[in-house]
This record gives C-alpha cells, structure tokens and sequence, in this order.
C-alpha cells in the first residue's frame, strides 16, 4: 500500500518561514495528495500573512486563515470556515509553542506566573482547543498530530518552561487519543522531533550547541530535517498508521536512545 492522502483535507498550523517545521509537514502532506487549509498568526502590519501567504501559495491552500489561539473568538471562526466550506476535517496538524525569551534563560525557579501561563496557553491548551472544535468535523479515522520534544523527559539547558509545557503536551496526546479513538476511530500522536533551526528554536538558549552535540552524539550522527519529520507526519496521518494512536514518535537520528 502506498502512501496517499489524495481527497483528504488537511488544516495546518503553526508554519512562520521556509524553516518552519509546520511547513515540512505541509508540503509533504501536499505532495501526498492532501488539500491543505493553513492558519497564520495574525499582526498589526500584516507581515506574517504576506510572508505565510507567499511561501504557501505554490501548494494551492483551499482556506487560509488568521488565528491566533489566545482569541477564541477567532479559533472559533476557523472552524466555522472550514465545516462550511469542507465539512469536514481529516487531518490536524498543531505546531504551535511559545515561552518568553526571559524563562528560556538562566534558573528555572526564576519562571514567572505569567510566562508558565503564556507557555501553557499557547504550546499546550492549544491543541485541546483545536480538537474541542475540529471534534464534531473529524472523519472517520481522522488523524491528529503535533509536535514535541525530549526536553518533556528529560531536563535540557535552558529549555526550562518548555519541557514541561512539552510533557503536558504529550499527556494531552494520551487523555485526546482515548476520548477520540472510540467513536470515529480517531487518532492522536506527537512527533518529538530533534532539534532543528527555526524561528521557535532560536529563543532557546545555545540551539546551535545543541544541535553540535546531537551530530556528534546521535546513532546516525546527525540532526533531522524539516521533510523527515514532514515524512512521519504524513505516514501517521495516513492508512499505514491506522493502529497507532496516543504515542509519542521520535525522529531525531536516535539521539533518545543515547545514555553519554
């Protein structure tokens, strides 16, 4: 059986630039066959849209949308958009995260109320916002998928609020795959991608030291790219993984297994 999404309809998330992990996963699922629906994060001067707009419109998007999921009003009318012009949703793809530069740095007891918050807000809360809405949508063997990373598990320097907003992530993966899964056989995964230059990545403290260490020290002695991780996103949004739902799939050159 080949890989093939043809007829599928896909909402995207989270895709910022060229670097983006979001857009890996976008255009792998486009050459898929996937039609593909993108969100962008909103700003006064309209920079982000242009920018997102642009890189995006070689792959013919059906909806493109503003949100920003600090506005549930906003959220709200995505999915509005798309069971109006859809009617339905067979895949979901949530790569969104955020922490203040200021709790990505230094001590992590120095981790203010409002930066956990924002964290928690935006890189957890998030995707179980996305699928309360998208769940009256979902297809019959609909596939949801978002992204992580090993700092959920283990502590990594200056990752700080983030790994726990990350292992909140994957908890959340769990709690959504079982409430999903019984009806419409729906299905929840996260990807824990290894470290990899995008935007999100550069607030994080010594990226480039981590991204050495991981060359150095992975099985395949090297980082991933945006299309590998792009790769397992369209197999776990396709037929071939219709078993697995709830797990956490690492594509990181095998940098988890690694003790020193």
């Amino acid at each position: 059986m080949l890989l093939d999404l043809s007829g599928k309809k896909a909402l995207v998330t989270g895709i910022a630039n060229n670097r983006s992990i979001a857009w890996g996963i976008a255009r792998q699922l486009h050459l898929a066959g996937a039609e593909l629906g993108i969100t962008y994060l909103p700003d006064e001067k309209g920079r982000f849209e242009a920018k997102v707009r642009e890189l995006t419109a070689p792959l013919g998007p059906g909806l493109f949308l503003p949100m920003d999921v600090q506005n549930p009003e906003q959220m709200q009318a995505v999915f509005q958009q798309l069971g109006s012009r859809w009617g339905q949703l067979d895949i979901l793809v949530h790569c969104l995260a955020f922490a203040n530069k200021a709790d990505l740095t230094g001590d992590f007891s120095n981790t203010t109320a409002q930066g956990f918050h924002t964290a928690m807000e935006i890189s957890t809360y998030s995707l179980t916002s996305l699928c309360r809405l998208a769940k009256p949508l979902f297809s019959e063997g609909a596939s949801v998928i978002t992204l992580t990373y090993l700092g959920a598990e283990r502590a990594v320097p200056n990752y700080n609020v983030m790994g726990l907003a990350k292992a909140a992530l994957e908890a959340s993966v769990r709690y959504l795959a079982a409430e999903l899964g019984p009806g419409k056989q729906v299905r929840v995964n996260a990807v824990s991608a290894g470290p990899i230059r995008t935007l999100a990545s550069s607030g994080v403290g010594g990226i480039l030291d981590m991204i050495h260490h991981v060359e150095e020290k992975a099985p395949l002695r090297r980082t991933v790219t945006q299309q590998e991780v792009g790769n397992t996103a369209a197999f776990l949004a396709s037929p071939l993984a219709s078993g697995i739902s709830g797990q956490v799939l690492y594509v990181d050159g095998g940098y988890c297994i690694t003790g020193l």
